[in-house]
């Protein structure tokens, strides 16, 4: 599961990462560092276009709202989607052939159960620091509200060994050209599920972090502080 991330790094470093995936690259209007972003929060995330390996990047609402639904509280039950069933799931299908997108972050939040029974939040980024590319789908929605709501999810898969001590469950990272592919048109569904494989172990670090965390109206630099391992 995913249910937290972070976006602190300054729009001047997602350059190099971004350039070669975008019809076109400013940094976004107003953007302030994030340290605790939470399901149905506007999030960052790149788009497919009719352009072959090209998106645009704009804002989602983070937990999908399938275009079926009346309900807008559904969205936050499907803030994450499980690699291994999108083919299966009606919500998730129809996404995954056509609706493609990349969260940007640059850092995700899990809480891992100790021996006493608590749930220790940790911080898991890249290793080597700056931001990452997390798969997902997004959807829009005219029923909920009578007004087009944009929004996504997540795509999960089945932890890597260094990280299942956290958690079984971790976000999809694409790679530069597994972005490429992914926001392509004319990758079909199944090629594009191919794509949705665990980080290489030694991808993320893991940091033991302040419960402050836990309360998402905290969000600042404090949520990240470390703490000694129990």
């Amino acid at each position: 599961m995913c249910g937290r991330f972070t976006l602190q790094t300054l729009p001047s470093q997602w350059g190099q990462l971004l350039l070669p995936l975008l019809e076109h690259w400013e940094p976004p209007a107003g953007w302030t560092p994030r340290y605790n972003i939470a399901p149905t929060q506007n999030i960052l995330a790149i788009l497919d276009s009719e352009h072959p390996g090209r998106g645009t990047l704009d804002q989602l609402r983070w937990g999908l709202i399938p275009s079926w639904s009346q309900d807008l509280a559904i969205g936050s039950r499907m803030i994450n989607a499980r690699a291994e069933t999108l083919l299966e799931k009606r919500s998730f299908a129809g996404p995954l052939a056509e609706r493609r997108c990349m969260i940007l972050a640059d850092g995700y939040y899990e809480w891992q159960k100790q021996a006493d029974g608590r749930k220790q939040p940790c911080w898991l980024a890249p290793a080597g620091g700056g931001p990452m590319l997390l798969a997902g789908l997004w959807e829009v929605n005219r029923r909920a509200t009578g007004v087009p709501i944009r929004s996504c999810t997540l795509i999960t898969t089945a932890a890597n060994h260094a990280l299942s001590e956290v958690h079984d469950r971790m976000p999809v990272v694409l790679h530069p050209a597994e972005a490429e592919r992914w926001i392509d048109p004319r990758c079909k569904a199944q090629e594009a599920s191919e794509l949705l494989q665990p980080a290489a172990d030694d991808f993320f670090c893991i940091r033991q972090v302040s419960t402050r965390v836990n309360n998402v109206r905290h969000d600042d630099p404090e949520c990240l502080a470390a703490v000694a391992s129990a």
